[in-house]
């Protein structure tokens, strides 16, 4: 089941909410989500794979592409998208493109309407229903908030009661399919993205290019470099005495101590890597497959890699 939508609408919350774990990096900045990210849910004898992926967006680096490559292969996989939306009054064209291939594949659709808490007339989502009924018939819409958990329990029961009969894919205690090395990676980049100015984010990966658990079981040691495009960011993220960097490592080897239930070793170097996010070898060390323009092309032709002006 893909969770699909435009970015900072709260797909990567929505997964955790439900997962119950913080499996997704939560940012307000958009375009946090580079992956697709997998969250195992088991309950009783269902068992619900759901895929957070990017925000549908304009791509401008091949990086970016990737992540519209991502969107697209999640809907090409799956048998029912929930496409995720805001307090925003109507479909953006980057919606009406995905809700259209939506119904060029005959995909199963569930509109959940995120960030009611911050509504002060619920009654304005019926004009918001309308407008997206009008692009595509959903089996259900249900207005959520991740954040205080509203209607994400009709939304689950929405959802259970589209599942078909079949083995489990994971076993019940999964949650995710996700290496440790990329969550500890993730974890690390959030708070890149949580501390750092506005052009600098974007253009850091992080790589941990280590993670070994000492004999006695009690401490875990995790290297990791942070891969920057220019020496002025580099400067920037180390900071002052290294300030900034012990900061964002500090922060980060704290999430990473509750996740995975023990004390955390972090050690942080920061490389330069000039116009990373358009070199193809680099994209693939740090993580990001090799580009296929076969599919690229097909992302296009499904309607996923809009060219409207919107990011």
């Amino acid at each position: 089941m893909a969770i699909v939508g435009r970015p900072n609408v709260g797909k990567s919350s929505l997964l955790n909410a439900l997962v119950g774990v913080k499996l997704a990096i939560v940012t307000p900045k958009p375009q946090t989500t580079r992956t697709r990210i997998t969250g195992i849910l088991t309950q009783d004898e269902t068992q619900i794979v759901f895929i957070d992926t990017p925000g549908l967006h304009t791509p401008r680096t091949k990086l970016s592409e990737y992540m519209v490559r991502e969107v697209n292969d999640s809907v090409l996989d799956v048998d029912i998208a929930i496409l995720v939306t805001d307090l925003r009054p109507a479909p953006d064209p980057l919606e009406e493109r995905l809700m259209g291939s939506f119904k060029r594949q005959n995909l199963r659709g569930i509109l959940a309407i995120n960030k009611i808490d911050l509504l002060d007339r619920k009654e304005e989502l019926l004009a918001k229903i309308a407008a997206y009924n009008a692009c595509y018939d959903f089996e259900a819409i249900v207005p959520i908030s991740a954040v205080t958990g509203e209607g994400l329990d009709i939304l689950l029961a929405e959802i259970k009661a589209r599942a078909e009969e079949g083995p489990h894919h994971f076993a019940d205690d999964s949650l995710t399919d996700q290496p440790e090395r990329v969550l500890a990676a993730e974890m690390l980049r959030e708070k890149l993205l949580l501390y750092m100015r506005e052009e600098i984010p974007h253009g850091v990966a992080v790589v941990v290019e280590t993670m070994k658990e000492r004999q006695k079981g009690d401490m875990l040691d995790i290297e990791a470099y942070i891969y920057c495009e220019k020496d002025s960011h580099k400067g920037i993220i180390i900071g002052k005495n290294g300030a900034m960097l012990k900061k964002v490592a500090s922060a980060a080897r704290v999430d990473m101590e509750a996740f995975f239930a023990c004390r955390v070793n972090l050690q942080v170097w920061v490389k330069v890597k000039e116009n990373w996010r358009d070199r193809d070898g680099l994209l693939k060390n740090f993580g990001y497959k090799q580009l296929d323009n076969n599919r690229i092309a097909a992302a296009s032709s499904h309607g996923l890699i809009a060219r409207c002006g919107i990011c």
